[in-house]
């Protein structure tokens, strides 16, 4: 991959399963139940149980750690920035795509917008990452 200005980076795609939003409740201590009970959430008008919000902006980390090299380039992640803008739900793959804005110093700048179907879920997700030194 080319570090610089207008490149894309690796599209990701998760695929969380019909259990994730147990598992990543017990994880986080977040047993809000939007997450977890599928007759609450949608007694509360949502299509059914939705997944945190903090584990959509795992993902969006993930994109930018995995273009770096991921688990061989520990420590590469910077900053992370991000502003929520809808919901995502189990079952439906989230897509996270970006973009490369500026490379100095040794550290890029990444736009980053996290999907599912045609909804965005992550808007102006914004990350720093330490680029990889063989350029």
């Amino acid at each position: 991959m080319r570090w610089e200005a207008g490149a894309a980076l690796p599209e990701l795609a998760v695929t969380p399963d019909k259990y994730l939003t147990v598992r990543y409740a017990g994880a986080s201590g977040d047993f809000n139940p939007i997450h977890v009970d599928e007759e609450f959430a949608q007694q509360v008008g949502l299509p059914g149980r939705i997944l945190h919000g903090l584990w959509t902006m795992a993902q969006v980390a993930r994109a930018a750690t995995e273009a770096v090299g991921g688990d061989e380039a520990p420590g590469s992640l910077r900053r992370l920035e991000v502003a929520f803008r809808g919901m995502a739900v189990p079952e439906h793959p989230v897509v996270v795509t970006g973009e490369i804005k500026a490379v100095e110093d040794g550290l890029a700048t990444l736009s980053l917008t996290a999907r599912q179907g045609k909804a965005r879920v992550v808007r102006g997700g914004r990350a720093v990452v330490r680029v990889p030194e063989a350029n």
